[in-house]
């Protein structure tokens, strides 16, 4: 099996059905020990340093694992400097298969792209249709998850972005994956009665935007009195849909589509989980700053935008600001 490199959620059930292995570089580039050294391989290579964060990781990753088979590039539903990113790979002799989300969310446009990206990779129909069985019951797993984050306020902010982020690639094993879910709920289904800081005894948040460069800010929060019991994103990752369609899962994912259709996602999970308001967490030098905009226009909550850069902490201003942003809200 060959390992294929992800910028961002894909179909893995073709990947897998492939008898592939996806890789989310995004994880494998946040969760690295030197992080830092892989921003600045990018930056050496010419990569300017007023560019984003996660590109440059991800160029890093890519150059220090050597064994990809390919990496996907998201053409159109991600950001623009995937583009420049991928061409650039692609002149260093790596193989780049393109994968395009219809920005308008037409059913026959991304059906046609799902079945050039299993003739690309050699997937045959019946064995993407046991794929997606396969990965939909692990998912079910990653939901309850939430469900227990959420409406039973047994598992952290920290946690539930963990699990939830990466059902993007199921950690490049189901089984395993979906045996370390079934874990973790048993263990934290028994903290009900240990004393465990419930998510209704505490400022309920919810977290909107890119998974953080800093995931420090869940704990942080949690020492203050807050738990972020929404996290849009990560929780798109685990294709929260009551259908089998493959299809239709990722013409219902919001986060390649337009800010209009996510708002309708969060402003539903903003009513069910009772939020007292939004993180909306932008990366330094993402064209995506830009939708803050138009959810502060929308949003019938208190909003606090924070950006960040390159650094997996969180400093002072951004400290400062979390702080006054859960008194307000308390």
């Amino acid at each position: 099996m060959g390992k294929i490199g992800i910028t961002t959620t894909v179909p893995i059930e073709v990947i897998y059905a492939a008898g592939h292995v996806p890789v989310d570089l995004n994880n494998v580039f946040v969760s690295h020990p030197r992080y830092r050294e892989l921003m600045e391989r990018a930056e050496e290579a010419g990569f300017p340093r007023s560019f984003c964060a996660w590109i440059k990781g991800i160029y890093g990753v890519v150059e220090e694992m050597g064994d990809l088979d390919a990496v996907v590039a998201v053409t159109q539903g991600d950001c623009s400097n995937t583009h420049g990113l991928m061409e650039t790979l692609q002149s260093e002799g790596v193989e780049v298969i393109p994968f395009a989300y219809p920005y308008e969310r037409d059913y026959d446009l991304l059906r046609l792209q799902v079945e050039v990206f299993m003739r690309r990779l050699g997937a045959e129909e019946k064995a993407v249709e046991e794929a997606t069985l396969r990965l939909d019951g692990v998912r079910a797993k990653a939901h309850r998850v939430d469900e227990l984050t959420w409406r039973e306020g047994l598992v952290t902010g920290f946690e539930n972005h963990l699990f939830l982020v990466s059902c993007s690639d199921m950690e490049g094993d189901p089984d395993a994956f979906g045996q370390k879910l079934e874990t973790f709920m048993a263990a934290a289904e028994k903290r009900a009665g240990d004393g465990f800081a419930k998510a209704g005894e505490m400022v309920r948040l919810g977290y909107v935007g890119v998974p953080p460069m800093a995931p420090a800010l869940y704990d942080y929060l949690e020492g203050l009195g807050a738990r972020v019991v929404f996290n849009e994103t990560q929780r798109q990752f685990s294709l929260p849909f009551q259908t089998r369609d493959l299809v239709e899962k990722y013409r219902l994912y919001s986060y390649p589509y337009s800010i209009f259709y996510r708002l309708e996602d969060i402003g539903r999970e903003i009513e069910r989980r009772k939020l007292a308001g939004i993180i909306h967490y932008v990366q330094s030098f993402c064209f995506r700053q830009i939708e803050d905009i138009i959810l502060r226009r929308s949003l019938d909550v208190p909003i606090l935008t924070l950006e960040l850069d390159r650094e997996t902490d969180l400093d002072a201003r951004a400290r400062v600001r979390l702080e006054s942003f859960v008194e307000m809200l308390r």
